[in-house]
């Protein structure tokens, strides 16, 4: 509805009392929403529980947006001409929550995407697209590291493209596709001193219903946004390039008290394999399940030894990979994983995989044998297992020289000698051993043999 007409009003006002009835029938109602076309103008509905916006940020060209009271607005001239490569005009949108220190009422943000009944978010829109322009219809979800509500967000921006006309694309570079909601997108992201992560769907739609914590979780798992974040706002409209005018956001909807009808539970991780070990943790991948809408993350559970035992939840992670800390050195354990979504449908379990940590780094024993003659010596050394990296410091008695040596790693200064061990020798298991060696030489009639501490002379 456009706004009233204060000159057609003073005529009617101006004829014969007679037609006074006929003046309050036509006369539009006092409660008749806007014709915006102010730069950054805006305006609150529906008991302030909604705002709309013109919001020509990127343009100074002409637009007007009609706001309906019912919960959206109609793009009623843009005279947009911006160039394609570059960005937008404006964002004329509607939206729950706080932009620039304007805030909704009701909405419940800032949110911590942390929160208990953040999952409940939920938003919808129905939109009317004209055959003409350049142009996204788009959510904006704004995210933000505080719970701010003026000023530019620093967190993720996440958009979420219904659909789009001409040559236009989201910021940055696509980087995967995902299917989420029933529907493929493709998933763009770049940064402009904040993250900006979109979803553009790859099948044209004009309306749109989903629980806000679908893209975070997606968004989380990529690395590009954090749980411990606040959502600042939910805004919903449009980016012209070039013109706009017929555009129309037809209904907007907003809760914080939905529930989620997903039962479908994400698939079961596969390839569960062990990365590494050391003597105190084991490392553990997997290829990422997939879900009808989104995984939210990952239980990984563990069994003690190679049989019997109970599994038990260990840990969790939102990508496909975790490492288990404070194991006991030398000892087997059996891992499990399983996936999560947004509404906490579990998948089955995966396959077992065993991990055995690595002996710590002072068990075993060391032994060594010289064979000498008048002028010098070999020395012989056995290290036992288990030991998990070895190095043996020692000193030559005055008048020794170091020649050469075997399966160690040498570091010589003045009389002292550490040998330390190779890539390949350095772990060595509980009842094996291996055997590294030098020979030096000495004066003629020095019996001398130098000590290594830590090993028995044999």
């Amino acid at each position: 509805m456009r706004r009233s007409r204060s000159t057609a009003s003073a005529v009617l006002l101006g004829l014969a009392s007679a037609f006074a009835a006929i003046v309050a029938v036509v006369a539009p109602p006092a409660h008749a929403a806007p014709v915006i076309c102010e730069q950054f103008g805006g305006t609150y509905i529906q008991n302030n529980t909604r705002r709309v916006q013109n919001n020509v940020w990127g343009a100074s060209t002409a637009q007007c947006i009609d706001v309906n009271q019912a919960g959206g607005f109609t793009v009623t001239q843009a005279n947009h001409n911006n160039a394609t490569n570059g960005a937008p005009a404006a964002y004329p949108s509607i939206y729950a929550g706080c932009h620039y220190a304007q805030c909704t009422t009701g909405s419940g943000l800032p949110m911590q995407a942390s929160a208990p009944g953040f999952a409940n978010i939920q938003t919808g829109v129905n939109m009317t697209y004209p055959s003409s322009g350049t142009w996204n219809a788009a959510y904006d979800l704004w995210f933000d590291p505080t719970p701010r509500t003026d000023g530019q967000n620093t967190g993720a921006e996440i958009m979420v493209w219904l659909n789009y006309q001409g040559s236009i694309q989201p910021v940055g570079s696509q980087v995967a596709t995902v299917n989420m909601l029933g529907a493929t997108w493709q998933v763009w992201f770049g940064n402009i001193g904040w993250n900006v992560v979109s979803y553009r769907r790859t099948s044209p739609t004009s309306s749109l219903s989903f629980s806000v914590n679908t893209f975070l979780t997606d968004a989380i798992n990529r690395g590009y946004a954090q749980r411990s974040w606040y959502l600042t706002s939910v805004q919903a409209g449009f980016e012209p390039w070039v013109g706009g005018t017929g555009l129309a956001v037809n209904s907007f909807t907003y809760t914080t008290s939905g529930t989620s009808n997903d039962t479908t539970p994400p698939s079961t991780p596969q390839n569960l394999t062990v990365t590494g070990t050391t003597s105190s943790s084991a490392s553990l991948s997997w290829s990422p399940s997939t879900d009808n809408v989104g995984v939210a993350g990952y239980d990984i559970l563990r069994a003690p030894g190679t049989s019997g035992g109970t599994f038990t939840q260990v840990g969790a992670s939102t990508s496909p990979s975790f490492t288990n800390t404070g194991l006991t050195a030398n000892t087997t354990y059996r891992y499990q994983v399983r996936a999560r979504d947004a509404a906490n449908n579990p998948s089955a379990v995966s396959s077992t995989v065993t991990a055995t940590t690595q002996p710590g780094p002072t068990s075993g024993s060391c032994s060594v044998r010289f064979d000498q003659w008048a002028t010098g010596y070999v020395a012989y050394v056995t290290v036992n297992g288990p030991r998990s990296g070895w190095s043996f410091a020692l000193a030559l008695p005055s008048g020794h020289a170091f020649q050469n040596g075997w399966n160690a790693g040498f570091t010589l200064s003045g009389q002292s000698v550490t040998a330390t061990n190779l890539s390949y020798n350095g772990s060595v298991g509980s009842g094996q051993s291996i055997q590294w060696g030098f020979q030096a030489s000495r004066p003629n009639g020095n019996t001398q043999l130098p000590t290594i501490p830590g090993c028995t002379v044999t």
